[in-house]
């Protein structure tokens, strides 16, 4: 790490208190700017399908384009430590309640959702794309648009 970043140790350990002190401010810096973007592109769209759709789109297309971004937040951060778990989890609450709210809301007049669990839908959308991503990255042959496309077919029809 620090030959990458061209410092020395002595450099390191005077911003960070450990490699995980690291690897926390990296992932809740670099997830939470992704997320950010999500949730901002997300809230563009005029209704709940179009926001659904945007912020599932926009994740996808962030992360194939950020793939080590993406692999540190999906993959490298599970389970590394409980610190970065607490980021790793409070960036996956952030786009899981967004689209709990648009359930919430749709609840009432979109036959779809007028049975889903807002939260138990949120988490699931969370967990499905991110699994799909990480599948996808590692294993070439989906591009990012019909990626998206396939998720937005389940949870936003």
């Amino acid at each position: 790490m620090v030959t990458r970043a061209r410092v020395s140790k002595s450099a390191f350990y005077e911003f960070f208190e450990s490699k995980e002190h690291c690897f926390r401010e990296v992932l809740e810096e670099e997830g939470g700017a992704l997320i950010h973007e999500v949730l901002t592109e997300a809230s563009t769209g005029h209704d709940h399908h179009s926001r659904l759709r945007l912020g599932i789109s926009r994740f996808v297309r962030e992360c194939f384009s950020r793939p080590d971004v993406a692999r540190l937040l999906i993959v490298e951060s599970v389970g590394l430590s409980e610190g970065v778990e607490v980021v790793r989890r409070q960036l996956q609450a952030r786009f899981a309640d967004a689209v709990a709210e648009e359930v919430r809301h749709a609840m009432t007049h979109d036959a779809f959702y007028a049975d889903k669990d807002p939260a138990v839908f949120g988490r699931a959308v969370v967990g499905a794309v991110s699994d799909a991503v990480g599948y996808f990255l590692t294993h070439p042959g989906v591009d990012s648009e019909s990626l998206a496309s396939s998720l937005c077919v389940i949870f936003a029809p």
